[in-house]
């Protein structure tokens, strides 16, 4: 057999005292494609980041062989030249990975001139050529358009475009579909796997994925290696590890599938939200004389109709710019005039008055955000955060009675009630969201938002997240907007469902009724490109009804 093209051999990473990869051996031959999953801290991008040698104040041990150089051995100027011509990447977002002062074409450009040589008017007709390839529509426009002014999935051709260009034998996929929507995602995997095969065949250019998404993983990878705390466990063909999986944390990771436990809605259950054809403007930045006028409005909800029952959870589907969003906050009272109606147990939102009517509203409705990190204050303690809503809500309580209090929501949320002394960032991103729940839970509210709370948590912890949810709903009878673009979150979590599309609801009813017999096209599509579906006929499906 001949050489790998990459060949791992015992391979260390240490930070000081902390080793974050350790004696890690792993192949990977020329044409093929391999996953490299793991959960967060499991050493996965540290891995591949050293194999562009991008890891700083590190000590790397082992040896690390592309085409029996070892990597590991070169200086940054040698490294340089390797970066891009021999090894390319592709981020997980790309919106920070682009340069935002430079267009696409002269990012593409770039690579062109340092690794081949390209005068700029081949390397420009070159750009236009990858951007073709890769699908973003009228490449000979896009190709001067700055990264902002592309979508996420348009961006994320770029980037991959960019890796491209120099042909490299090896290409590295850091959570390359992460940041994108359903659709896109499909869409991204069909491309990366057109394109591998492509290259493959004419220089045998080998795919590195590094990913938690196992649905990912099962379509595209031939072949998995599982990394637990720095720890190569288990290595197989893709197939063999998914149907006998052999490591008892790769058998955790395969069972971290959020599975059904919701309970039946009691059928005297009150309404607790009513919104009736519900219309949200925005007003958009005008041009030339309109600019006077306040610019043009755009229509970001569509005569929205929906209700959700006490214990209830109703699911909200659908892609970015969808309008899920914006009927969350509008249902909160956070977004402006809207047209339509709201009512909150049967009282309308608009007829509220005064901060303490609008006080009264928020200790009935709660919300959970997407991102624990981003929503809790980095500056106060837990138990500040958590005691805010108290302080507002529940004035008398104070002292040792609140602290009780907030170390009993702790608890409840599955931490200990001393971590109420520590900071946001001394805990995971699993352990932040419970804190973001027990911030919901202190005022003991009726509804709870749940905007896309476990899309930022790995597959492992999102099932303990979800099965907290479950839980603190048949305790205390609450209700859960939930907003999410995961159809088997959504599966597992919701009784009943709506389908957005442009600020449309296309689609409702109960969630398997929906799921499993969906009647719109677009909510078809959904189901094709979320990687539920059969993988042979999803490419099928999706090309067919995304339109």
């Amino acid at each position: 057999m001949s050489a790998p093209l990459l060949d791992i051999q015992d391979f260390s990473v240490r930070f000081g005292d902390k080793l974050a990869v350790r004696d890690l051996s792993l192949s990977i031959a020329r044409g093929e494609r391999v996953a490299l999953v793991g959960e967060s801290g499991s050493g996965k991008s540290v891995t591949a980041l050293s194999i562009l040698g991008l890891v700083a104040q590190a000590e790397l041990g082992g040896r690390m062989l592309l085409d029996g150089v070892d990597l590991l051995q070169q200086s940054e100027r040698q490294m340089r030249g390797i970066r891009g011509g021999d090894i390319a990447m592709v981020f997980q977002e790309p919106m920070t990975a682009l340069n935002p002062l430079f267009t696409i074409g002269k990012q593409i450009a770039e690579s062109l001139r340092l690794h081949e040589g390209l005068r700029p008017n081949a390397a420009r007709a070159r750009g236009i050529e990858l951007l073709r390839r890769t699908g973003i529509p009228e490449p000979e426009r896009r190709i001067d358009s700055f990264p902002h002014q592309l979508s996420g999935g348009q961006r994320q051709r770029a980037m991959i475009a960019m890796a491209l260009a120099c042909r490299p034998r090896l290409l590295l996929a850091d959570e390359p579909t992460t940041a994108l929507d359903v659709t896109v995602r499909q869409q991204i995997v069909d491309l990366l796997l057109e394109l591998q095969e492509q290259e493959a065949a004419a220089r045998g250019m080998a795919v590195l994925l590094i990913t938690h998404d196992l649905n990912l993983v099962r379509r595209f990878a031939q072949r998995v290696a599982v990394m637990e705390k720095g720890v190569l466990v288990e290595t197989n063909t893709t197939e063999a590890l998914f149907s006998n999986p052999q490591h008892p944390y790769t058998q955790r990771l395969l069972d971290s599938e959020p599975s059904r436990a919701v309970q039946p809605v009691a059928p005297d259950a009150p309404v607790i939200l009513d919104v009736k054809d519900l219309a949200v403007d925005y007003r958009t930045a005008g041009k030339g004389w309109r600019s006077l006028f306040g610019g043009d409005a755009f229509r970001a909800v569509h005569e929205a109709s929906l209700t959700l029952r006490r214990g209830e959870t109703l699911g909200v589907v659908g892609e970015s710019g969808s309008g899920k969003s914006t009927l969350a906050s509008t249902v909160l009272g956070l977004q402006g005039a809207a047209e339509g109606e709201i009512r909150i147990d049967g009282q309308p939102l608009a007829a509220l008055r005064g901060a303490g009517e609008r006080l009264s509203l928020y200790k009935r409705m709660q919300v959970v955000f997407q991102d624990p990190f981003g929503s809790l204050s980095p500056r106060m303690t837990i138990e500040q955060i958590v005691g805010e809503g108290l302080t507002v809500h529940q004035p008398q309580l104070k002292g040792e009675a609140k602290r009780r209090r907030i170390g009993g929501l702790l608890e409840e949320v599955g931490l200990p009630a001393e971590s109420m002394l520590r900071y946001p960032h001394e805990f995971s991103g699993g352990q932040r969201q419970r804190i973001a729940i027990a911030r919901a839970l202190a005022v003991e509210p009726e509804m709870i938002v749940l905007d896309e709370p476990t899309s930022a948590l790995d597959v492992s912890i999102q099932k303990q997240v979800l099965a907290l949810l479950t839980d603190l709903q048949k305790r205390y009878r609450l209700s859960y907007l939930f907003i999410t673009h995961d159809l088997a979150v959504m599966r597992a979590m919701a009784h009943r469902v709506i389908v957005m599309k442009a600020g449309r609801i296309v689609e409702q009813g109960d969630t398997l009724a929906v799921l499993d017999a969906p009647t719109h096209p677009y909510t078809q599509s959904l189901l094709a490109a979320s990687m539920l579906a059969n993988p042979a006929s999803a490419s099928a499906a999706l090309k067919e009804n995304i339109a």
